[in-house]
């Protein structure tokens, strides 16, 4: 288990890691793939090499949420973030569920905790400096924190787990309102190398919670708010060099990184860049031609996954792992008539999963889900409230329910994402599915980059466009129980826009259960109330889960130290990427 590592968390060795259990790269510009085998990178580093020099190129097929460490959520953000925005702690590089292991970042070690787990102390490494130079400080994580979670009118794109947490966090209005140099006081800071977390109640896993880039230092005088994705200050090995909003980052070594004060980052590549709003098969080409990674990391489309798994040959070159990631539909609670559970248990009743499951691409793109947890989350349990005869639906159960619901047909619309190929089919599968029982959904797509600031994620805009059903995908923030449900089930992380919870969620007992488990220091009995979270939710028919995804990557040859990693949904884990091409 994730947890497991936290007391005895240490610093990796500069090479031994990324050298282990992995294939060798031709440091003299070969591209060392061709006999590295499917799923390689799922099992040990492939094409590893401390070849310096070239340009690593990434290609996505929208923009991002942000750029901001402090205002992202989505896991390859997550992951590219790392390379200019250093958290307290992070995950190491490592294939599958290695990668899953924390380790000090800023930190100098992992957080000391007293008072039950409600207070947490971290010290920062010595030496650390801006890429102008200047000392980071304690002072400036505890900005970062600031602004991130509690700003929400400013930045309200990643996850309000310290707003929740902090003492006095519900009352704070963060930096831009509250300008009192004192800052929210629950985060004390009594040096420049110490800062000291105070929690109004136990949190046993804070560690995971202090890797998200959100505890990056910002410096202040720095900070221009929503605009700072424009002038990103980096504390990482690399820094922006240009900017061009909505179609490309390009990133260069930070020259102020030392890499004493950082046993990581090996800053390879001279230069990174970030392309934008590139179409979803010519990132396929691209990515096959040995000149792009899928900075998405979501997988290659359906074309191009019949090609390469009819072939020997490119099926060698593919990662196929899962990601500790559910495919599912929200159903919203707060729009009509989806506030009756008669009427949600209909929908549950009425999808043919296994028409899902072959619209997304088949077993090799995910197993039909039945519960909320996916199987690699510690704290799931086996469970299909809404079973029916091979997962392909039953219209008898879902007119009946809707008939309990006073209801003989409804009118509604589903929200995708519009630049998501195989969630538009998945899609387009559930409509003809609802269609049968009596449900009538209209598709509305709308951007990656907007999907939850804008649209899905705004509850007036869900009412006022009558969707009452969202096509999703979660990944955990970290391995567990609360990492994975928390910010999908808790009424806590519903908010006037950028939420999560698309089901819009408020259960008293959901949101007990959580709190409970998190205090709760056993292991076995803190996975128990997950299971029993799990099993809440799918009574209240609070969303249906699809499949429980699994990635299908093509590694592109000449890529250096690629690597699948856990805690990114079997992404490759950017850190290290480089290449042997001049």
């Amino acid at each position: 288990m994730r947890r497991s590592a936290l007391a005895a968390v240490a610093a990796i060795g500069s090479a031994s890691l990324l050298l282990s259990a992995c294939s060798k790269a031709d440091d003299n510009g070969g591209d060392g793939n061709k006999s590295a085998g499917a799923n390689a990178a799922t099992k040990g580093v492939v094409n590893a090499s401390t070849q310096k020099g070239g340009t690593v190129t990434y290609e996505y097929s929208d923009v991002p949420d942000s750029f901001d460490p402090g205002n992202t959520y989505y896991a390859y953000m997550y992951n590219l973030s790392r390379l200019y925005a250093r958290p307290l702690m992070t995950f190491q590089p490592g294939a599958g569920e290695e990668g899953n292991k924390l380790v000090p970042d800023l930190a100098a070690s992992a957080g000391v905790p007293s008072d039950g787990g409600k207070t947490w102390t971290y010290k920062l490494r010595s030496g650390l400096k801006y890429q102008d130079g200047t000392p980071i400080t304690s002072k400036d994580v505890k900005y970062g924190v600031e602004r991130s979670n509690f700003a929400r009118d400013v930045l309200s794109l990643g996850p309000n787990y310290f707003q929740q947490f902090l003492i006095g966090g519900k009352a704070y209005k963060g930096p831009y309102k509250d300008k009192s140099a004192e800052g929210l006081k629950s985060i004390e800071t009594p040096d420049d190398t110490t800062i000291v977390f105070k929690l109004d109640r136990a949190f046993q896993e804070f560690d995971y919670l202090v890797a998200t880039p959100q505890t990056a230092p910002v410096p202040q005088a720095k900070d221009t708010g929503i605009d700072y994705v424009k002038s990103i200050v980096s504390s990482g090995s690399y820094k922006f060099q240009s900017y061009d909003e909505g179609k490309q980052a390009v990133l260069v070594r930070n020259e102020n990184w030392d890499p004493k004060t950082d046993p990581l980052r090996k800053q390879y590549p001279d230069k990174i860049v970030v392309k934008l709003k590139v179409n979803a098969e010519t990132i396929d080409q691209d990515v096959q031609a040995g000149d792009a990674i899928d900075l998405g990391g979501t997988g290659v489309q359906a074309a191009t996954q019949a090609k390469v798994v009819n072939s020997a040959d490119l099926k060698a070159n593919t990662d196929n792992t899962y990601g500790g990631r559910l495919v599912y539909m929200a159903i919203n609670n707060q729009v009509a008539p989806f506030d009756k559970v008669e009427c949600r248990k209909a929908v549950e009743y009425a999808i043919d999963k296994v028409s899902v499951q072959t619209a997304e691409g088949g077993p090799i793109r995910g197993d039909v889900a039945t519960t909320v947890l996916p199987p690699d989350i510690t704290g799931y349990q086996k469970a299909d409230v809404y079973a029916t005869t091979g997962n392909k639906g039953d219209v008898a159960k879902a007119k009946a329910q809707l008939k309990a619901c006073g209801k003989t047909s409804i009118n509604t619309n589903l929200s995708a994402r519009s630049d998501r190929p195989q969630e538009i089919d998945a899609a387009t599968a559930i409509i003809a599915s609802l269609k049968k029982v009596g449900i009538n959904a209209s598709l509305k797509q709308y951007p990656s980059g907007k999907y939850f600031t804008d649209y899905a994620g705004v509850p007036s805009f869900d009412k006022k466009q009558n969707i009452g059903l969202h096509m999703m995908q979660w990944g955990a923030d970290w391995n567990s129980g609360y990492g994975f449900l928390q910010q999908i089930l808790h009424g806590d992380a519903i908010g006037a826009s950028g939420n999560t919870n698309l089901s819009y969620l408020n259960d008293s007992q959901i949101n007990e259960m959580l709190e409970k488990a998190i205090a709760t220091e056993d292991d076995t009995a803190r996975n128990a109330l997950y299971g029993q979270i799990d099993k809440r939710a799918m009574d209240l028919a609070a969303l249906v889960p699809l499949t429980y995804f699994k990635v299908l990557l093509y590694r592109p040859a000449g890529f250096t130290n690629l690597v699948s990693s856990a805690a990114f949904s079997g992404q490759y884990d950017y850190l290290n990427i480089g290449t042997t091409k001049k």
